[in-house]
C-alpha cells in the first residue's frame, strides 16, 4: 500500500462507516479504470467515485467488495489486492474508505443501480468531481510509477 499522510486509522472513540471501493482496471485498455456517479438523493449526489459500498455487519472487506461489485456493476472479482485505506471526516459522517485494486474479474461491467459509469484514463481524473475521501487515492494512482503499466503496488 502507498504510504501517505491520508492513511489514518480511525480513532477508537469515533463512530465511522466502513466502505470498500475498487479500482477496476479495464481488461483491454491500460491506464483506464472505472468510476461511477453517485445517485441523486445520496450523500454527495452527482459526485463520481470508485465503485463499492458499505460493509454489512460481520462482513470482511473482501466479502463486502465481492458483494458490492456484483450488486453495483455486475462483475465477480477473481483477483484483487488491498491498495489504500483513508479515514475521512465529513460534517455529517466519518468513513474508513478501504480501497482494493481489482486486476481480474468475470462478467461484463453493467450498471445495476441505474448509475452512470465511465471508464477514464489516469490523465482524465481532474475532469471529474470526486468526494474528498477519494482524492488521496486518486492522487496515489496518478503518482504511482507502475500505474502507467496498469498494475498498482
Amino acid at each position: 500500500m502507498p504510504n501517505t499522510e491520508a492513511e489514518l486509522a480511525p480513532p477508537a472513540d469515533e463512530d465511522y462507516i466502513h466502505v470498500v471501493a475498487a479500482i477496476v482496471w479495464h481488461q483491454q485498455h491500460d491506464n483506464r479504470f472505472l468510476i461511477a456517479q453517485r445517485q441523486q438523493g445520496k450523500h454527495l449526489e452527482h459526485y463520481w467515485e470508485l465503485p463499492g459500498g458499505k460493509l454489512e455487519a460481520d462482513e470482511s472487506p473482501w466479502q463486502g467488495l465481492r458483494r458490492e461489485l456484483v450488486e453495483e456493476i455486475n462483475i465477480e472479482i477473481t483477483s484483487a489486492t488491498p491498495y489504500m485505506q483513508v479515514y475521512h471526516r465529513y460534517p455529517e459522517r466519518n468513513i474508513l474508505l478501504d480501497t482494493w485494486c481489482v486486476d481480474d474479474y468475470l462478467g461484463e461491467v453493467r450498471a445495476q443501480e441505474q448509475q452512470a459509469l465511465s471508464w477514464i484514463d489516469i490523465d482524465e481524473i481532474e475532469q471529474y468531481r470526486f468526494p474528498s475521501a477519494d482524492v488521496p487515492i486518486l492522487e496515489a494512482i496518478k503518482r504511482s510509477a507502475t500505474a502507467k503499466t496498469r498494475r498498482l503496488p
